[in-house]
């Protein structure tokens, strides 16, 4: 029986589409792969959230590989926010098959931090998920005062 991994509050931005050079030596999607898309996504979301484009990858705990995917196939890879802390942001991540919701790869923990110029830890003051087009809203209704 699949496993259909149920999250009412995850977002789903990306997906990829699993080309030939995507797959290991079993035809499968290589689970490089999907780790490597995995971190692009945290960061650019971190990216996103704490509006610094200096963010790196600290921590990624356990990683259930609870399917496959094939040539073909259209993954998508949604991320949630667990917690704002000082310096960082806590995400967890699930990859599923677009047609058919089957998991392919929870992560439960990734930790990304906020970092200066000279690449130190620096607090970025965030509390919340913020979106952009509410960002541009409040900017435009700022300048109009």
């Amino acid at each position: 029986m699949p496993c259909i991994f149920k999250s009412f509050t995850m977002r789903f931005h990306t997906r990829k589409w699993v080309k030939p050079e995507d797959l290991n030596a079993n035809g499968t999607l290589f689970g490089g792969k999907v780790l490597s898309w995995i971190d692009e996504e945290a960061v650019m979301y971190s990216i996103i959230q704490l509006e610094n484009k200096k963010v790196v990858t600290k921590y990624m705990s356990e990683i259930n590989f609870m399917s496959t995917a094939v040539e073909g196939d259209i993954i998508e890879i949604g991320i949630d926010v667990i917690k704002f802390g000082v310096t960082s942001i806590s995400l967890n991540c699930e990859v599923r098959n677009k047609m058919t919701h089957e998991s392919i790869v929870t992560v439960d923990n990734i930790i990304l931090v906020n970092l200066d110029d000279k690449g130190n830890p620096k607090a970025h003051g965030k509390t919340k998920i913020e979106y952009v087009k509410d960002r541009l809203a409040k900017k435009e209704k700022e300048e109009n005062v």
